[in-house]
């Protein structure tokens, strides 16, 4: 498969793989590995760690094990030159008939749903918080990807998230709006009183 055909494809069987990295207030850097799925805008976090050939392979074979029957809708991964995205990666993706395409070469706007989504976490929350560490990464991401796939209105999906209803509720008159705080209030998660 070529990328002009990816191109030509649906999104709709694709899952953009990428890493991020994360400076801490000691001064270490500190990768997250996430995919997301295009058509549904689902977001997996797979793991923050200082990556190696053989944990990313691992996260990989994972991510599989959790997308379960799900695996079969997907057809392409997408993915960068990063070296750390090993052949023994993409034979794990291949084993489960999923064709692996890379992006050219510096071409970084290429794999665009999964930058997207890292200026995303960036602007509403890594820029506004100061990280301790691993475990407060950890912590601190899962819940934003809870929010980003449970309530977080996208676009692209008519302003309904990942996970929610298929159609956005509608605001009745005379109800009371409330305001749930998520990560000590940097976000609020909206919906009305019944």
């Amino acid at each position: 498969m070529t990328w002009r055909q990816f191109l030509g494809a649906q999104a709709q069987g694709v899952l953009a793989v990428d890493f991020f990295t994360v400076d801490t207030v000691l001064l270490r850097r500190l990768y997250v590995l996430f995919a997301v799925e295009v058509g549904s805008r689902w977001v997996h976090v797979l793991g923050t760690a200082h990556p190696v050939e053989e944990w990313v392979v691992q996260q990989a074979r994972n991510l599989l094990m959790d997308l379960g029957e799900r695996d079969d809708r997907l057809r392409f991964l997408l993915r960068d030159r990063d070296t750390k995205f090993s052949a023994v990666f993409d034979a794990v993706f291949a084993a489960a008939g999923i064709d692996v395409l890379t992006t050219p070469a510096r071409a970084p706007r290429a794999n665009a749903y999964a930058e997207r989504w890292v200026g995303t976490v960036r602007r509403e929350l890594l820029d506004r918080v100061l990280l301790f560490g691993r475990r407060h990464l950890e912590s601190v991401v899962a819940e934003f990807v809870d929010h980003d796939n449970s309530h977080r209105p996208h676009r692209s999906l008519a302003q309904a998230p990942p996970l929610g209803p298929a159609q956005p509720p509608v605001a009745i008159a005379g109800r009371r709006v409330l305001r749930r705080d998520r990560l000590g209030g940097m976000v609020g998660e909206y919906s009305q009183a019944a």
